[in-house]
Order: structure tokens, then sequence, then C-alpha cells
């Protein structure tokens, strides 16, 4: 009998759960509303609810293999527990494994949420053809996964992969981790709002202003628009954020000389935008990719897009169930 897993991304604002089989299949998926507000036993409930529907449904067809969840934030791996996360308050020091456990009686593996989703462009992404490669995750934030001999790489004590603070610019803004010009200070959507909004005070994005007064949702996504179109200051905001990422993924390409590094998120989709000033910090930066871009295809260091969107993670989520059964 073939096997199913069912792979959950919990996110701040949605919670999606979603049952694969042990070939990728996505066989259905659940979206609901986190409604953090509501407290993290509400969340649980709901999350435990829709996995025993989805693992009646498939159990006479498949064998399943249990469940996988991607969480934002940091996790003590040995204990399954939430430590912090940014966007579920309540749950500091949370013990999620045990609770989610107890509820199933079944096996339940958690893993940070950048993990998932860089182990799901691994299996079936833009990952597959490598036994290795690091994951960056462009979004709200910046996080990031790196996947070593098929399986997550998580350091000392769970927290490695954290790409987002690595520093950029040493002189940059402030982050919220306490350093100043962490990448995730310009590269994600929110820094990109950031600096259009700089440059809108300055007097020097006279289109950028006129964007923003008609559209009260200013966003990322609108800069991105009209960096494409040619607007001058719109393209210098994304500029910033190929150079940042480039000096970043320069020093990950020669301090790990992996095969692939995959970008993906959201922010992923202002490649156009960025990747010509990123390309050219990271030839600027790196001697390793210099030396290996161009080489024979099993040696060369390929950087390119994710290629599964949202569904990263509930891929990668499902895979950590299927692996800990092999």
């Amino acid at each position: 009998m073939p096997s199913f897993a069912i792979g959950v991304d919990l996110g701040g604002t949605n919670l999606r759960i979603a049952a694969i089989d042990e070939n990728g299949k996505q066989l259905e998926t659940i979206t609901t509303s986190t409604e953090v507000k509501r407290g993290r036993d509400s969340v649980i409930e709901s999350m435990c609810r829709d996995i025993l529907a989805l693992k009646g449904k498939y159990a006479a067809q498949y064998d399943f293999a249990g469940s996988g969840i991607g969480v934002p934030g940091i996790i003590d791996m040995e204990t399954g527990t939430v430590v912090w996360s940014p966007n579920l308050l309540d749950w500091r020091n949370y013990p999620v494994r045990e609770e989610i456990e107890s509820r199933l009686n079944a096996p339940v593996i958690l893993e940070n949420d950048a993990n998932v989703a860089a182990l799901g462009e691994k299996w079936l992404g833009a990952g597959k053809e490598y036994a290795s490669m690091c994951m960056i995750t462009l979004g709200t934030g910046v996080g990031g996964g790196v996947i070593l001999d098929g399986r997550v790489w998580h350091g000392l004590n769970g927290m490695a992969g954290e790409l987002g603070h690595i520093t950029a610019f040493p002189d940059g803004p402030p982050c919220g981790c306490t350093s100043h010009g962490c990448l995730e200070q310009y590269a994600s959507a929110t820094a990109v709002k950031r600096m259009a909004l700089g440059a809108i005070a300055s007097g020097d994005a006279p289109e950028l202003s006129r964007a923003m007064k008609a559209n009260p949702e200013f966003s990322a996504k609108i800069v991105y628009q009209m960096a494409m179109e040619g607007d001058v200051a719109a393209q210098k905001i994304f500029k910033t954020v190929g150079e940042a990422l480039g000096i970043v993924i320069g020093g990950l390409v020669n301090l790990l000389n992996l095969p692939a590094y995959v970008i993906g998120g959201g922010m992923a989709a202002g490649w156009d935008a960025f990747g010509p000033s990123m390309f050219a910090e990271i030839n600027k930066r790196s001697y390793v990719f210099r030396n290996t871009a161009d080489g024979e295809p099993k040696k060369r260091t390929v950087i390119t897009r994710a290629l599964l969107g949202g569904d990263a993670g509930l891929f990668g989520a499902a895979h950590l169930a299927l692996q800990a059964r092999v």
C-alpha cells in the first residue's frame, strides 16, 4: 500500500493542511484562517480536527506516515517546543509537539517554516536535482534553510539558516534582532515599502508619491510594477534589494560551496527587477561563483528562483513525515 503524510503550514494569518502521497501528489488541501486572537488552544484544536479528517478520508487507500508541521519561529528540536514566534505571541516556550501528539495519538514532526519550504523545494522543486542546497525566502521578512545531503541542517540548537539576519550593510537601518543593516532590512516586502516611503519623504520619488496617494494599499508589489515600467526611483530601490542579496549570497557561496541557491517567497516575483544587480554583486563578491558559474553542469553553482510557490512548505512538511518512515 502506498504511503501518504499530512503537511501543515502554520502561518500568522492562514493555516493550510494537505494530504500528500509518497510521490508528491497533493491529494487534498484545507485552508482556513489561523485566528491567532482566539489563542493557541483554539488553533491547535482546529488544526488537529482537520488533520484527523484528512487522515480518515485517505486511510483506506494509503498507509499513514504521520504529520509534519511548519511553524514560524525558533523551535527546540529535541523537545518539540516553540521557544518564540513573531506571529504567534502566546506560543512562547509552548510544547507544541506534545500538545498535538496527545490529540492525534500519532507521531508529529515539528520544523521551522523556512526549513520546510527549503525541504519542499529540495524534494519536488528547484533543488530536486541536488543533494544539498540553500534557500532564501523573501516575504514580509527574510528567512532561509540549508539542506545538506537531503536533510535540514539545524546547527547547534536548531537556529541555523537565519539568513535574514546576516549583515548586508553594517551602517544600515536597525533591525528587530537588534543588529543593523540586516538582509531583512533590504530584501523583504516590508523593506521595499520602507525604502519607497523614505524616497517619497525626501522628495526624490514623485511618481511613487502619486501612486501612494492613489492607492491606500501601497505595497512592495506596486513599487515593483513601477520599476518594471521604468520609474527611476523604484528601480533604484530594487537595485538596492539586489545588491544586498548579492552581498549575502556571495558570502554564502564562498562559505558553503553548495551546488544550488534557491530564492523563494512572495518577493521572488521581483526577480526581473533585482536580479541584474544581484548577479553583478555576486560576481564581484564571490570568486567561487566566478569560477563555477560556467563550468561543467555537475560542478556549476546555480542561483535560481523557487518553483513551488506557496505550496513549498506543505510539501516539505509532509516530506518530513515520509522521511521519518524510511
